[in-house]
């Protein structure tokens, strides 16, 4: 275990949440933090649990699991297995994961076509979820059907936002969307933060980014900032979170640094 470790589980005091880690942006650090923040957490002697409902199966495939695995989210989904029986041990103590599945693509088309789909990822976690502190939920970069199901599912939202030049651009959007699945699905969720991430502190862009994203939101941006790193960009090609691949690294000190604040907000 980390020296980190113990200083996150000073702070965690929330029971059976689950979060979204969600934007329709690509490439903005979801997975990533899904991941890292899922081990953080689970490092700290906390059951924790990963469900990859993005069929692309990054998360999957960052904590060592192959893509082919076997049942995963999609059996589970159509009602060919249960959560239960498709938890699968990862290299991390006290971190299990829920993979994506190879037929999981076909969900954003065949969902649609069950009465009350939204509800169906809620209802399948349900029997699981007393069994875990934290679930966190890997979402696909859109606001389709496995999306919004995650959405419907979770308690908080966290949000990466890359510092860049469009980060603001869709944020509205996806802000009118939480609000619209709040308003007619799930009257219980809120926004835990907006993570900025892949941030440049030396540039100028990423200061006035940075700065730009604060005073739109000047509630919702984590203190944390998630920084440009090496090593949390090779890490997913070892099978494991920065945090293990090397603890000692600024991007994992990050991530450290933000399973306290998401702890700390409950």
């Amino acid at each position: 275990m980390s020296s980190h470790a113990p200083a996150i589980g000073a702070s965690v005091r929330a029971m059976g949440k689950v979060y979204a880690v969600a934007n329709q942006k690509g490439g903005v650090g979801k997975t990533t933090t899904a991941v890292n923040v899922a081990a953080c957490i689970a490092e700290a002697g906390y059951e924790t649990l990963l469900v990859d409902v993005d069929p692309q199966a990054n998360a999957t495939v960052g904590l060592g699991i192959a893509r082919s695995q076997t049942p995963g989210l999609y059996e589970v989904l159509s009602g060919t297995a249960t959560a239960q029986e498709a938890l699968v041990e990862t290299p991390i103590p006290g971190l299990r994961a829920l993979p994506a599945g190879p037929g999981l693509a076909g969900a954003n088309i065949e969902l649609p076509r069950i009465e009350g789909y939204e509800y169906r990822l809620r209802e399948c976690l349900a029997p699981v979820r007393d069994s875990f502190r934290y679930i966190l939920l890997d979402c696909p970069p859109s606001l389709g059907p496995l999306t919004v199901s995650a959405l419907v599912a979770a308690d908080r939202v966290i949000v990466p936002v890359q510092t860049e030049y469009f980060a603001l651009e869709g944020l509205a959007g996806l802000l009118e969307t939480l609000e619209l699945v709040r308003r007619e699905l799930n009257q219980g969720l809120t926004v835990a933060g907006m993570l900025l991430t892949m941030h440049d502190s030396r540039t100028r862009l990423g200061q006035d980014v940075e700065r730009e994203v604060r005073a739109h939101f000047p509630d919702l941006v984590f203190d944390t900032v998630i920084p440009r790193n090496v090593r949390v960009g090779e890490a997913p090609s070892y099978g494991l979170p920065v945090t293990h691949h090397d603890p000692h690294s600024a991007g994992a000190a990050a991530y450290f640094e933000l399973a306290r604040e998401v702890a700390a907000r409950g």
